[in-house]
């Protein structure tokens, strides 16, 4: 299971990466794993302001259709339109093409809460 070191986990399995006020937003390596083949992905227009915690879209797959939770509050900046096409970037590049959302991150400190690779890893490792 690759985990970058750069990024910060939520329990249920999002990632965000942040250079300065503005964060990127993805599914883990391990979540789209057990997933399956991602068939489709509903995300929020820029504009809308998320609320760390709640529900901001889906994931549809093969075999479910899962919640995508905010890892931290802000506004979308940008949602990730190659997806429409090609949603199966999610399972190959989650870390990279694969992301969901860009987003103004309104508290850092949030960020700084969520777990590092270490403390994911250990996570999923006992589940």
């Amino acid at each position: 299971m690759e985990l970058p070191a750069d990024l910060r986990y939520t329990s249920e399995h999002e990632w965000v990466r942040l250079d300065g006020d503005e964060g990127t937003v993805g599914i883990t390596d391990f979540a789209q794993e057990q997933l399956g083949d991602v068939v489709y992905v509903e995300l929020p227009e820029a504009g809308t302001q998320l609320v760390q915690g709640d529900t901001f879209g889906t994931v549809e797959s093969v075999k479910a259709v899962s919640d995508l939770f905010a890892p931290v509050s802000g506004e979308v900046l940008e949602r990730n339109e190659a997806l429409q096409d090609a949603p199966e970037l999610v399972n190959t590049s989650p870390y990279g093409d694969g992301w969901l959302l860009k987003l103004r991150v309104e508290e850092p400190a949030q960020v700084d809460a969520l777990l590092d690779a270490a403390s994911y890893r250990s996570e999923t490792e006992s589940a």
